[in-house]
């Protein structure tokens, strides 16, 4: 089994830990399958992606992909059976780059088919020791990838990209951040959006005015108690806006899911009309053919 390319964070040399707290803790590792490796490395080795490496909380491990191919030109996409456009990446490279790390679930395939990733799911792969992440690139990567090899797909969105590397980074950096010792003040990950809430409230700093454009008067009088309930307000208010933008678009899309059903449907009946009124034909032929043979072989008879 060729081996895999590992990237740590430039502040811990084995991506280990630094003080007692934290090697109490478990590692959360993460492995990255990607084309790309060089991709992840600025990521990181930056800001609190690389905080959480450097306090012993996460190691990173990001696998080159093509080390698992055995051409000279390390090939991992192919023209998709059934013909149309575009490459398919194909399923062996996948399978023995995850094999070769003994990754465990949950094991992540990046795709917009996938189920829209959220804050929740970033609490629960914080809360684990291991996270695999399939990094995906042109048309599409073959089925069987995500059927019996990824534990679960997930998106950003309803989007494309160009690849799964900015997917993965995204949710690295929601994870990672989550981990102790990653936020100097975790208190103020716990008023972020999503965070045991919906929308959070807006924000305000100096000066408090700027072009005319004033901080809300509860901001700045100093009572505790009204900011909190002002803040509470006005994250519940922008909770209901966006969760009412949200059916709205569920509602768009469904109607759009709708037509496209009745323009497969009608598609579907048409075909079938076609292959019934040909299996008539058929048959009629058929038929006259029998009465041809029936009144060949009378014939014959007769002239006997």
């Amino acid at each position: 089994m060729k081996s895999a390319t590992r990237l740590c964070s430039s502040r811990s040399t084995a991506c280990s830990t630094t003080n007692a707290f934290t090697r109490a803790l478990s590692v959360l590792r993460i492995n990255v399958v990607t084309i790309f490796p060089e991709f992840f490395a600025g990521p990181l080795s930056i800001s609190i992606p690389a905080k959480a490496a450097g306090t012993g909380g996460v190691a990173y491990n990001v696998i080159d992909l093509r080390a698992f191919t055995y051409d000279r030109h390390r090939t991992v996409d192919d023209a998709p059976f059934g013909g149309g456009p575009g490459m398919v990446m194909k399923p062996g490279p996948f399978f023995e780059a995850v094999e070769s790390v003994q990754a465990t679930a949950p094991i992540v395939l990046l795709s917009p088919r996938g189920r829209r990733f959220s804050h929740a799911d970033a609490v629960r792969f914080a809360a684990g020791t291991e996270l695999t992440l399939l990094c995906g690139h042109y048309k599409d990567i073959d089925e069987r990838v995500a059927t019996h090899l990824a534990t679960e797909e997930m998106s950003l969105g309803d989007f494309v990209l160009s690849g799964g590397e900015p997917a993965a980074l995204a949710i690295i950096d929601a994870t990672v951040r989550l981990l102790p010792g990653a936020i100097g003040d975790i208190e103020s990950a716990r008023t972020d959006s999503f965070y045991e809430r919906g929308i959070s409230a807006p924000s305000y700093t100096r000066p408090a005015e700027y072009r005319g454009f004033t901080v809300p008067d509860v901001l700045v009088g100093g009572d505790h108690a009204k900011v909190a309930a002002w803040r509470d307000d006005q994250s519940l208010q922008r909770t209901r806006k966006a969760e009412a933008r949200d059916r709205a678009e569920w509602a768009v899309r469904e109607q759009m899911i709708a037509a496209r059903e009745a323009v497969i449907a009608e598609a579907a009946r048409v075909q079938a009309e076609k292959a019934a009124k040909k299996a008539r034909e058929k048959a009629a032929k058929a038929r006259v053919r029998a009465r041809a043979a029936r009144k060949s072989a009378s014939d014959a008879t007769e002239t006997e």
